[in-house]
């Protein structure tokens, strides 16, 4: 067979189902093998970027999936890097392939000749362009076992168009996927770690994405609930623990934080942290965030331990394996009568998470963008999964909304690229076909790809996406505040053919429509309820995208801290009555 039929045989069998991508000539030979091998299911996205994010959000629905991006030699390949690069700083696996002009002329400056290999290797635990046929099954083989192994992240392959037309012998029946490595705690370091916990008074446990990557949700709750310990979600971890459980302490961090989260930490005196990752977001200034406790730090990837501070203690294991050493030694321990009371200590979490509340209910017009993340838990249940990517809106976003699972906050949390959420969403949305599947974005990051849309409607990919628009690029606007300026960062003019929408320029209803799918503008607070349930009913029916934008006051300031996460500046007024903010976990004491 052809090794562009080698490379499609091996892709069905290390369990790849969907893939998506723009054909073009330097790939069309794997394309000709891709239909007539059958079983892999493909969505012709229009631009290759956003193929590269909708494998993202594929892989990121379901444990085990791997998305494959597909396109053709030249700027495809250097239109996924940003794909590449978002996947990486997540530590997501998705396979990018990319046609390339022959062999013998690829050192000539041929036609969309380009060195991708070279230019996506710092963003790729592996990037090689094949040069022999023979070797076509070997650097597959090898790419997923890359992939799975160790801290997860994504592989490009480029395939030169002579190499895919060779025809070489390969046995798809007799094909084996090669073992995946994961480094696993020993009994030993475990013990430790429990040790140095129940020495202290005040524990967290920072959960990362990490657990969410192993599939080891689940067990670490039931750590977490063995001793007692509240949990603290990271941004790429929210969802481990549900956001209505008793030992949920809220999310830390200098933007997508909550007040109780931040103070219960400053009240602690030891951190287990498991596949973490020690974010700067997160952490703040290092020496307010550590001062004053110890630190544990599990992680799958041993240069990571050390990387941001010096733990007290490090271990570097896969988080499912450690996690399950931690719950059978901590079930031995409470089994002898040695673990600790926290009950105070967690009733104390609890305490503040019932009390340090944001203002969420607002009846501005234009609507205050609190008032929508309030509607949405309204309208929006546990199962829902949230697609977001960066900005003011996936800051309130984390402030405001709720998670209840893991894999339902789906966010690109160290790139951030705009334009990242439409195609991500429509990723996570093929996965998980019944889902409800519900998308953030302001106007900028909507703006940036949403050509991909009509990807959406053209192959029946229904999801709702809630757009608020200000008019400005407004956490840009917002950090400009600092150096005393509001400097190309204005989005507002009058568009001739939608006076109704005043200086809020682009007519997103009119463009959404024009590309097939739905749309619908709110304008009052009482509207944005009864909005998202059509928008629900019109996914359902039609199973296309269906857009709700809500007109925002131009300038709102989102609680954030420039440095550190004890001088979190707030903006708005606080919550002090329940009816402030009606949608929170705990209701207000």
């Amino acid at each position: 067979m052809t090794a562009a039929r080698a490379a499609v045989e091996i892709l069905k069998r290390e369990g790849v189902s969907n893939a998506f991508g723009v054909p073009g000539a330097a790939i069309n030979p794997f394309y000709a093998a891709l239909k007539a091998a059958g079983g892999v299911h493909h969505t012709l996205a229009r631009h290759v970027e956003g193929a590269s994010h909708m494998a993202e959000g594929y892989t990121r629905t379901h444990p085990g999936n791997i998305g494959v991006c597909v396109g053709t030699s030249g700027p495809a390949g250097t239109d996924m890097i940003t794909g590449l690069y978002s996947a990486i700083g997540d530590s997501i696996p998705i396979l990018c392939i990319t046609g390339q002009a022959p062999t013998a002329v690829i050192h000539k400056e041929d036609f969309q000749a380009v060195d991708i290999a070279s230019i996506a290797r710092p963003v790729t635990k592996a990037a090689t362009t094949v040069l022999e046929a023979a070797q076509v099954p070997g650097v597959f083989q090898q790419a997923f076992h890359l992939m799975r192994s160790g801290r997860p992240g994504p592989v490009l392959i480029d395939l030169p168009i002579d190499v895919q037309l060779t025809e070489i012998e390969f046995d798809p029946e007799t094909y084996e996927p090669l073992p995946v490595y994961r480094p696993a705690a020993t009994r030993a370091q475990v013990e430790k770690a429990l040790r140095m916990l129940n020495a202290s008074e005040r524990p967290l446990i920072v959960a990362g994405g990490g657990i969410i990557n192993a599939d080891a949700s689940d067990l670490l709750v039931e750590f977490a609930e063995l001793t007692g310990t509240p949990v603290v979600p990271t941004l790429m971890g929210w969802g481990v623990i549900a956001d209505d459980h008793g030992l949920n302490a809220g999310m830390v961090g200098l933007q997508t934080s909550h007040r109780y989260g931040n103070a219960t930490f400053l009240e602690s005196d030891f951190v287990l942290g498991i596949g973490n990752r020690w974010a700067n977001r997160h952490t703040g200034k290092l020496d307010v965030y550590t001062r004053g406790r110890t630190f544990v730090h599990v992680d799958i990837e041993p240069t990571q331990i050390g990387k941001i501070f010096a733990p007290d203690y490090g271990i570097a294991s896969d988080a499912k394996a450690a996690l399950t050493l931690f719950v059978e030694v901590a079930k031995e321990l409470r089994a002898a009568g040695e673990l600790p009371d926290r009950a105070a200590w967690a009733a104390s979490a609890q305490e503040r998470k019932a009390t340090l509340h944001r203002r969420t209910h607002f009846d501005n017009v234009p609507l205050k963008p609190q008032r929508v993340y309030e509607e949405m838990n309204r309208a929006f249940g546990p199962e829902t999964r949230y697609v977001t990517t960066i900005g003011l809106s996936q800051i309130a976003g984390a402030q405001m909304l709720h998670v209840y699972k893991p894999r339902h906050w789906i966010n690109c949390g160290q790139a951030g690229p705009l334009g990242w959420t439409i195609p991500a969403a429509l990723g996570v949305a093929t996965a998980d076909p019944e889902a409800t599947v519900v998308a953030l974005s302001g106007d900028y990051d909507f703006q940036f790809m949403l050509e991909e849309l009509a990807v959406g409607a053209q192959h029946r990919i229904p999801y709702v996406h809630v757009l608020v628009n200000n008019s400005y690029l407004g956490l840009i606007r917002q950090a400009q505040r600092n150096f005393d300026i509001d400097f190309q960062v204005n989005l507002e003019f009058e568009n001739l053919n939608s006076p109704e929408l005043g200086v809020y320029g682009v007519d997103h209803v009119k463009v959404a429509e024009g590309l097939g799918c739905k749309a619908i503008r709110v304008t009052e607070p009482d509207q944005l309820l009864p909005a998202f349930e059509q928008a629900k009913k019109l996914a359902a029916e039609f199973r296309v995208p269906v857009i709700v934008e809500a007109i925002l006051e131009r300038v709102t300031n989102i609680a954030m801290s420039g440095s550190d996460i004890a001088s979190v500046n707030e903006f708005e007024d606080l919550a002090t009555e329940p009816w402030h903010a009606p949608t929170e976990i705990l209701p207000l004491t």
